[in-house]
Parts: structure tokens; C-alpha cells; sequence
């Protein structure tokens, strides 16, 4: 009983300070290139478990993940390949990381810092069980061991910086891969990218894609941040 309460109640949120630092640190994460280039995976995590996700969900059936070490990843799954849920799962990458991000500002705007800390961690056990690949493990397993870590050890003031730390690198971090992808496209370099995938399952430009992918990540992060920010 004590471990529902604690899990479905709400912990204060915390200083405004603090939520500005965390934003401040995300940014930091995102922004320089070098650091981009080891905090881009934790963004491959989210993409990729959303195509897998959602393929569950559409009735497809996931065969598995790859996560690998230059940040890029695949997931296979089974069924039509066409059709709606094709078209959702082809959809779902690009847009995961910032509606989790949404999502997960929504639990913080309301408390529930606890409950979305053991959320992330159930999320990244499950997806564990599909990782393919000996790199696709070690990451999963080193970011579902933080969330675990933090959950377990640590008291509710980093339990808050870290959870604000991560939904803030979600909205963030969703917006970045954009445009390296739409700099990869316009240079002819990303011929299979996901935008042109749903382009050839919907007969529709791959423009019109990015663009809903623009509009879903900037979205989060207009609203996600009001959110954080309690505006």
C-alpha cells in the first residue's frame, strides 16, 4: 500500500531556479556537438522505441531493436507493409522523443515526479527485452540502471532535478535530429529516412512529413515548457 501511495501521489515540484538550471543543462546536452554526440543515443532510445511501440500496438509483430554506436538504429517488425499501421509506426520515430517529452512535463506539471521516474524505467526494461545487438543492451541497460539508481537511492530534491533534467532533454533533443535530417536529405543523403518511407506508403511528399515532424516537436516544446515552467 505504502509503495502505490508513494507511486501514484504527487512530491512538491521544485524551485523555479531549479527547472531553469535543468533546461539550462538539457540545452547544454543538445546544443555542443561533442556532447551531442554521446547524448544523441539516449534520443535513438526513444525513436526507436517508439516505431516498436507503436508496431505493437498497430498489430504488428516486433522481431527487435538495434541501437548502435554512431547513434543510428533500426527496428523490424512484422505485417502488411502497407496500410495504417505501417504508416503509424514509419511515423511514430521521429515524433517519440518529443511526445514523450510532452507527456512526461504533463506527469511533472501535476507531481507525479515518482510515478514517471518508474515509468521511464518499466518502459526501458520491457524495450530490453527486443534489443538485438551487444550495443543496443549495454545502452538500455545503463540508462534503465539510472533511472533505477535515482528511483531507488536517491531522495525526492535529485529524484525532481532529474526528472525535470530528462523531460527537458526530450523536448530539446526532439527538435535537433530534425534538422540533421533534413540536412542529410537535402544533400541526397538519407534516401530511406522515415519521412521518405511514409512518402512511398501515403504517396505524399516527404516534405509534407518533416513538417508534421516540426510541428509535433515544437508543439511539445511550447507546451511542454509551459508546463515545466507552470505557466
Amino acid at each position: 500500500m505504502q509503495l502505490i501511495d508513494s507511486l501514484f501521489g504527487t512530491q512538491p515540484a521544485p524551485s523555479v531556479w531549479v527547472v531553469g538550471a535543468t533546461a539550462a543543462l538539457a540545452l547544454a546536452a543538445v546544443l555542443p556537438h561533442g556532447i551531442w554526440r554521446l547524448s544523441r543515443n539516449a534520443v535513438t532510445i526513444a525513436h526507436e522505441g517508439g516505431h516498436g511501440l507503436v508496431a505493437l500496438l498497430s498489430g504488428r509483430r516486433l522481431q527487435g531493436i538495434r541501437l548502435h554506436s554512431d547513434t543510428s538504429g533500426l527496428t523490424v517488425s512484422r505485417g502488411k507493409p502497407h496500410g495504417l499501421g505501417m504508416v503509424l509506426t514509419a511515423a511514430a520515430g521521429y515524433t517519440a522523443p518529443s511526445l514523450l517529452g510532452a507527456g512526461g512535463a504533463l506527469l511533472l506539471a501535476a507531481g507525479h515526479i515518482t510515478l514517471l521516474l518508474w515509468s521511464a524505467t518499466a518502459l526501458l526494461l520491457l524495450m530490453l527485452v527486443m534489443i538485438r545487438n551487444a550495443y543496443g543492451v549495454l545502452t538500455v541497460f545503463v540508462a534503465g540502471g539510472l533511472f533505477l539508481l535515482v528511483s531507488w537511492q536517491t531522495g525526492p530534491q535529485v529524484q525532481a532535478v532529474f526528472a525535470y533534467l530528462v523531460v527537458w532533454f526530450l523536448l530539446l533533443g526532439g527538435v535537433r535530429p530534425l534538422l540533421e535530417l533534413q540536412q542529410k536529405r537535402r544533400g541526397g543523403a538519407a534516401p530511406s529516412s522515415d519521412a521518405d518511407q511514409l512518402a512511398r506508403l501515403t504517396h505524399t511528399p516527404a516534405a509534407l512529413w518533416m513538417l508534421l515532424f516540426y510541428a509535433v516537436a515544437l508543439f511539445s516544446l511550447f507546451g511542454g515548457g509551459r508546463w515545466l515552467l507552470g505557466l
